[in-house]
């Protein structure tokens, strides 16, 4: 029986009567709760079925039972964060960071920590800081996103050059299969011998395919990771790191932890042309810093519309650069730190670029400069109008040799779509979040995003580069499996899928039998969109086009689920 939820309408009294007599965490299906888990920050809207926040593992696989009772797919969700629409779908939706939210075990001497799903990363390294360790994978929105949601996502950070990605860094993962049965997940797990033995069966009858068609980077989180199970010993954790919710649904993970380095020291590189600082990122990787993070001419001038980052761009940029480059550096020996910043100096003046850096060696400057970094993404779309960034090759990564040329190739291709794009993040590993603005209430814009990915993922493949080098398959990339691993390799994933959860329960449509990533119906502005709402509005919202206008400023990332402080949520916070 495939389990598709076509049956059960959002909102179903029946389904949701059962759950909340079964189940000790809360059982949420009235419309605005809906409306809340029908977006993440892709370009898709999905209502679900409903919502459930368990309070235990126990509550997961009792809601899990009823869903495949009643042929309705579980999607299980975090912090909604993800950009490519993992986490909206025609589904029951479980969110385990409401509950699910503790450190079980900190082991000091065996460097590791086990959690629940729904920790926030920076809540879990906020536990995590006395004792001198923290976990490294620092992602953008790392004060709402969640260990369970980087573990599916295989998420990266700004200093994945140094520390890896989730993949080198997730030991172990208890899960719940689409079978009811709970496993652990690790070297020395209880998954299934004939589990195991098939895996290992699929490795060797594609061994040759995945060496001539795995792209051989860093950035590589397309797909299933069927590269590792060719590894002694093998860890199936590492086959569901990155899958998106489709394979099972996590309970505790378990992860590697380093140690804090005593210092870090950046600079702020100059370029006045945006092509110089992507030539030059090869050469400054090979002083081995810790992170070397992009900042366009867009990004900089709307940071300075922003009263919050206004300051600390007036204190770091000099002139009018197309480019940043923001280089760390960290370790033990801070006088060793001043001296490979001044190799930096050194080594952009041989190249051309002389006194083009500005030193941040004050911790205070150094968190201004993060604070920014960290909100790339809101400072993006905080451009007005209908015409936004839209991510949908937003990561995709080539070898930093080809980097200078593949942003020059992409430029050339928006401008020949009559298109303009923004710039930013990892250009240490050669993964660059790159948006062209598109109005996506327009069909034109439509018709050109779907021209510009299939441009630009062929030029991907051109570079033996990656199509999915940070933020996953989701609803916007798994359509092009085909073209960048081969029919083979996609049949593996499918094998893959069909072994773990043979009749489609849990996350349909991602990664595996994909739907079309312009689908509109599936769009946050789908064709009926637009017609007007008679609104009596009190206040101006004139610069904004309108009531409308502000509401559609909301990029859907979840900036008001951090914990941190500042402005936002207070409505959020108080519910928690």
């Amino acid at each position: 029986m495939r389990i598709s939820g076509e049956h059960v309408e959002p909102g179903d009294p029946a389904f949701e009567q059962r759950l909340a007599q079964s189940i000790e965490g809360e059982v949420r299906f009235d419309a605005f709760t809906r409306g809340r888990y029908s977006t993440d920050a892709s370009i898709y809207q999905i209502e679900p079925i409903g919502v459930v926040q368990p309070k235990h593992a126990q509550d997961i696989a009792t809601a899990i039972e009823i869903a495949r009772a009643a042929g309705v797919p579980v999607l299980p969700r975090g912090a909604g964060t993800s950009q490519c629409g993992q986490t909206v779908g025609r589904a029951l939706v479980i969110d385990v960071s409401r509950h699910m939210n503790r450190v079980l075990e900190t082991d000091l001497p065996g460097e590791t920590v086990t959690v629940e799903p729904g920790i926030v990363l920076d809540r879990l390294n906020k536990q995590l800081k006395p004792t001198d360790y923290s976990f490294p994978i620092d992602v953008s929105p790392a004060n709402r996103a969640t260990i369970g949601g980087m573990t599916g996502n295989n998420s990266c950070g700004a200093r994945s050059i140094q520390y890896g990605i989730m993949v080198q860094n997730v030991l172990a993962v208890e899960a719940i299969l689409a079978d009811g049965a709970r496993h652990l997940f690790a070297e020395a797990g209880d998954v299934p011998g004939q589990v195991l033995d098939a895996l290992r069966h699929l490795h060797t009858d594609l061994a040759d395919e995945i060496d001539q068609r795995m792209p051989k980077l860093l950035r590589r989180v397309g797909g299933y990771n069927l590269d590792t199970l060719g590894e002694t010993p093998l860890n199936p954790a590492r086959l569901l790191v990155g899958s998106e919710g489709t394979l099972g649904f996590f309970t505790k993970v378990k992860l590697r932890l380093h140690r804090l380095p005593a210092h870090r020291i950046q600079a702020v590189c100059h370029f006045a042309r945006f092509y110089d600082a992507m030539a030059a990122t090869r050469h400054i990787v090979a002083l081995a810093p810790s992170a070397v993070e992009l900042v366009d001419r867009t990004m900089i001038d709307l940071a300075r519309q922003i009263p919050a980052f206004a300051p600390t761009i007036e204190r770091a940029v000099r002139g009018a650069p197309e480019a940043l480059l923001l280089v760390e550096f960290s370790g033990e020996d801070h006088a060793d730190l001043l001296r490979r910043l001044k190799q930096l100096d050194a080594l952009l003046g041989d190249l051309g670029f002389p006194n083009a850096i500005v030193p941040a060696v004050e911790l205070e400057f150094q968190a201004r400069l993060a604070e920014v970094r960290a909100a790339g993404l809101n400072i993006m779309m905080s451009m007005k109008g209908d015409g936004k960034p839209v991510s949908f090759i937003e990561d995709c990564a080539v070898p930093l040799d080809d980097l200078a040329d593949y942003t020059a190739k992409i430029t050339e291709c928006f401008e020949r779509h009559g298109a303009v794009g923004t710039w930013y993040a990892h250009a240490s590993v050669g993964c660059l979040h790159v948006r062209p603005v598109l109005n996506m209430k327009d069909p034109g814009d439509i018709a050109k995003m779907r021209s510009i990915a299939e441009e630009a993922f062929a030029l991907v493949r051109a570079y033996k580069g990656s199509h999915s080098g940070e933020h996953g398959d989701g609803l916007v990339r798994s359509e092009f499996h085909r073209a960048m691993f081969g029919d083979r390799l996609v049949d593996g994933f499918e094998q893959v899928k069909a072994l773990f959860d043979p009749d489609g329960l849990f996350n349909p449509g991602k990664i595996t039998n994909p739907t079309a990533m312009d689908d509109r119906s599936l769009f946050r502005y789908p064709p009926d969109y637009g017609q007007k709402i008679p609104l009596d509005e009190v206040l101006d919202w004139s610069d904004w086009g309108g009531f409308l206008g502000a509401v559609e400023m909301c990029n859907n990332n979840g900036t008001c689920r951090k914990s941190d402080p500042g402005v936002m949520c207070p409505s959020f916070r108080a519910t928690q």
